[in-house]
C-alpha cells in the first residue's frame, strides 16, 4: 500500500462547495472507517484542502477521489494534485 497526499485547490463557488459539504464528509467517514483515508481537512485560507489516502496505487487514489461529491458535483474543485508520501512519524504500525 502507498500513500497519497491529494492537494485540492477550490474554486470560488463557496455556495456549491457549502451544499456539498455533509455528502463529501459522509464519503471521507466511510474511507476512513475502511482505513482508506488517514486524514483530511480544508486550509484555513479556504483555498482547499488536503487529503491523505493509503491506496494499492496511484490509480485507486484517483478512483477514490473521483468518486467523491466534490468531484462528482463539479464546479467545486479548480485543481487536484496527487503526490505519492513517504510518512515518517508516526511510522506505521
Amino acid at each position: 500500500m502507498a500513500i497519497y497526499a491529494l492537494y485540492i485547490r477550490f474554486t470560488d463557488n463557496e455556495e456549491r462547495r457549502l451544499e456539498t459539504r455533509p455528502v463529501h464528509r459522509e464519503y471521507l467517514k466511510s474511507l476512513y472507517d475502511s482505513g482508506k483515508l488517514l486524514e483530511s481537512g480544508p486550509f484555513t485560507d479556504d483555498s482547499g484542502a488536503l487529503i491523505v489516502y493509503e491506496s494499492e496505487n496511484l490509480a485507486a487514489a484517483e478512483a477514490q477521489f473521483a468518486q467523491d461529491p466534490y468531484s462528482i458535483a463539479g464546479g467545486i474543485v479548480e485543481s487536484v494534485t496527487f503526490h505519492e508520501w513517504n510518512r515518517v512519524f508516526p511510522p506505521r504500525a
